[in-house]
């Protein structure tokens, strides 16, 4: 899948406010976010092995230790110490504080809950190679692009929370084992996601003032949606279809 910078403006809905932005983006949140790709009705509904299972927790843990970094460069983006102040939390929220645990230590408990060795899963050797582009591409994104369109990037959370409680019901109904309190970083999320998407929204409903502006938070949102896109893709194509690539992990039971 490829990956589409590029702004395009649909001359059959202007953007002409902040709402017509607005609804563009929940469109494309209805339409392209990846709770629709088969890999993740396969994953909530019981049908992937562990091993299956445990290639997802270990790829998306490469996803989840790079959203602070991700977070520290949308930081660095911007003179402006309210916004700094403001995203600060995200930091925190990923890497934990002294004596408080993040999102990172979160998804390590599920990683261990699968059986994966703690080490191999912090050193990422064995993620596949489009996990590692998709993601590497969503931090140069950040840094490459306006300021507003690395916001405008990040509002997948808008739709975060309906995949979130689905993962938690569906999961814990279909794998034994899964408890709560592995499933605890979905938990979480549910109340620091739509947090951080508020934040998100007003900010580029404020900052997007013209039309050419808006298209460029629309396709961010929509660069964004293909980063998570392409990752289940590629899970798919390797535990689903099984054409694991030479040097990714391979779950004992397909070995």
């Amino acid at each position: 899948m490829s990956l589409d910078l590029t702004p395009t403006l649909s001359p059959a809905r202007p953007l002409d406010s902040a709402d017509a932005m607005e609804d563009r983006l929940r469109e494309i949140g209805a339409a392209r976010y990846h709770d629709r790709h088969p890999f993740h009705h396969l994953l909530h509904g019981g049908q992937l092995t562990r091993g299956q299972v445990q290639a997802w927790a270990l790829n998306r843990y490469y996803y989840q230790c790079s959203i602070p970094v991700k977070d520290a460069v949308v930081i660095s983006r911007f003179r402006d110490r309210a916004t700094r102040v403001e995203w600060r939390h995200r930091l925190e929220d990923h890497d934990g504080a002294e004596g408080t645990e993040g999102g990172i230590d979160r998804w390590l408990v599920l990683t261990d809950a699968l059986g994966l060795d703690r080490d191999y899963v912090e050193a990422t050797d064995g993620i596949l190679p489009a996990t590692r582009f998709a993601v590497d591409a969503y931090v140069h994104f950040v840094r490459d692009q306006s300021p507003l369109e690395a916001i405008a990037s990040c509002l997948t959370e808008l739709f975060a929370p309906h995949i979130h409680a689905e993962r938690i019901s569906g999961m814990l109904a279909h794998y034994d084992f899964v408890n709560p309190t592995v499933m605890a970083y979905f938990q979480r999320r549910l109340s620091q996601a739509p947090r951080d998407a508020d934040y998100a929204l007003r900010y580029v409903r404020e900052h997007a003032r013209t039309p050419q502006e808006r298209a460029a938070v629309c396709n961010a949102l929509i660069f964004k949606t293909q980063v998570l896109w392409t990752q289940l893709d590629a899970l798919h194509h390797a535990y689903v279809l099984g054409h694991v690539p030479p040097g990714a992990f391979v779950p004992e039971d397909m070995r």
